[in-house]
């Protein structure tokens, strides 16, 4: 059975250069505590030997707590027992990585755009992560579609939208009321100096919305 993508989602992506403790898997551990319900594990420069251990030490940190994704990297994401894989917009197609991996593990698409939102929901993505909102430091000078590009895809698909880029507990609540499932960060907790706090707050801050607008649909 596929598992359960609980909403609103808070997702926290891995990144090694950007984790103030330096070890991943405590800060993830203290931020599935704090209430982050998806850990994406990026790592491409990791060598697949490194990827697949740290995926499985990630793999025991979230098990019957976090949903853990692997990116991109479909073989680590089956023999690390993840829950799905998040796959780049010009990455692995959907069918392709669905045929690999089988009906029961969640598949996620990069998206950028309506366009890239209407394919990528067409060819049965269970999720989309769809930026970048804002400005960040990850990514210095990409383009940024701010709140409008949130409302312009949620107002075309029906698959769960998970914001990225530039997001942090001052504008988490806006991503959320702008249509978004959920929201995916670095910074905002692997900087932060309790993870789990951070990851709290920002859980906090989109659930008051998310409880909101689905009253308001109600």
């Amino acid at each position: 059975m596929k598992p359960n993508l609980a909403l609103p989602c808070l997702c926290l992506v891995t990144d090694r250069e950007r984790t103030a403790s330096g070890d991943i898997t405590s800060t993830v551990s203290a931020a599935v505590s704090g209430g982050v319900g998806m850990v994406q594990l990026r790592g491409k420069d990791y060598p697949a030997g490194e990827l697949l251990c740290l995926a499985n030490e990630l793999r025991n940190a979230t098990s019957g707590r976090a949903l853990l994704i692997v990116n991109d990297r479909v073989d680590v994401a089956i023999l690390s027992g993840a829950d799905g894989v998040q796959l780049g917009e010009s990455g692995l197609d959907v069918y392709s990585a669905r045929k690999l991996v089988g009906p029961d593990m969640l598949i996620g698409r990069s998206v950028h755009s309506v366009e890239g939102a209407v394919e990528a929901t067409s060819s049965g993505a269970d999720f989309l992560v769809l930026g970048t909102i804002f400005e960040t430091s990850t990514h210095p000078g990409a383009h940024t579609g701010g709140l409008e590009l949130i409302r312009h895809v949620t107002g075309k698909v029906e698959t769960p939208v998970i914001g990225i880029g530039g997001i942090s507990e001052s504008n988490v609540a806006e991503v959320v009321q702008s249509g978004a499932a959920g929201a995916a960060v670095i910074t905002a907790i692997s900087m932060a100096q309790h993870p789990a706090e951070a990851a709290c707050r920002l859980s906090a801050a989109m659930t008051r919305v998310h409880s909101s607008v689905s009253e308001q649909i109600r």
